[in-house]
C-alpha cells in the first residue's frame, strides 16, 4: 500500500474528488493506495461472497456487495471491504454514491498490502462503527476467524484453521466449509 501524502488529513470531500475507480481507501485521514489484488485473492473473495449471496438471496435476508463498494464510516474514515452485507431492515444506509453507515457484516481477505490495516486500525473503527459482524480471511495460513460485536466490542466467535466449519453469528444457518472455501 501506498500512501498519498500531500495533506496532513483527508476528508470525505477530498476522497470525492479522487476519478472513479481509483484504487485508494480514505484510511485515518490518509488516502491510501492499494495495488490490485492477486488472482488467489479474488478467487477467495468469489467463492465466499457467492455462497454469502445464495444463502441471503434464498431467504430474503437483505444485499451483498463486494468491492470496490465505498463504505462510509466518518469524514475520515471510507474503506471498501471484500465483502459486505446489508440487512434488509437496513437498506436505507445504500446511498446513491457509497455505504452511509457500517454494514452488519464486513469481510476482509488478508493481503501483504493491507493486512496492517484489516487486522488494526480498519478493525477497530468497524468495531466502533457498529459493524456486527467482522470475518478476517488469511488465504496463508488458510483460515478465517469470526468477530461478533457485543456491546461495542468485538469477541472471537469462531475461528478454524485448514479444515472444518465457519458460522456466522449473525446469520444463523450460514456455514462456510474451509476446505470447499480456501482451496
Amino acid at each position: 500500500m501506498a500512501l498519498l501524502q500531500e495533506k496532513k488529513v483527508y476528508t470525505y470531500a477530498d476522497y470525492e474528488k479522487l476519478p472513479e475507480g481509483a484504487p485508494y481507501q480514505l484510511i485515518g485521514g490518509c488516502l491510501v493506495k492499494e495495488p490490485a489484488p492477486i488472482p488467489y485473492h479474488q478467487i477467495l473473495s468469489s467463492r465466499l461472497e457467492f455462497e454469502l449471496m445464495k444463502f441471503v438471496e434464498e431467504r430474503d435476508l437483505g444485499q451483498v456487495l463486494n468491492a470496490p463498494t465505498d463504505v462510509y464510516l466518518s469524514d475520515t474514515e471510507v474503506y471498501q471491504p471484500d465483502i459486505l452485507f446489508i440487512s434488509k431492515e437496513r437498506m436505507s444506509i445504500i446511498g446513491a454514491k457509497k455505504i452511509e453507515a457500517a454494514p452488519d457484516l464486513v469481510i476482509e481477505i488478508l493481503s501483504p498490502s493491507s493486512a496492517y490495516y484489516d487486522l488494526r486500525h480498519k478493525m477497530h473503527v468497524y468495531e466502533t462503527s457498529g459493524v456486527k459482524e467482522y470475518w478476517v480471511v488469511d488465504p496463508i495460513e488458510k483460515g478465517i476467524e469470526v468477530y461478533q460485536n457485543i456491546n461495542g466490542e468485538f469477541r472471537l466467535f469462531n475461528k478454524a484453521y485448514r479444515s472444518g466449519l465457519i458460522h456466522s453469528a449473525l446469520l444463523e444457518g450460514f456455514a462456510v466449509e474451509l476446505e470447499k472455501a480456501l482451496r
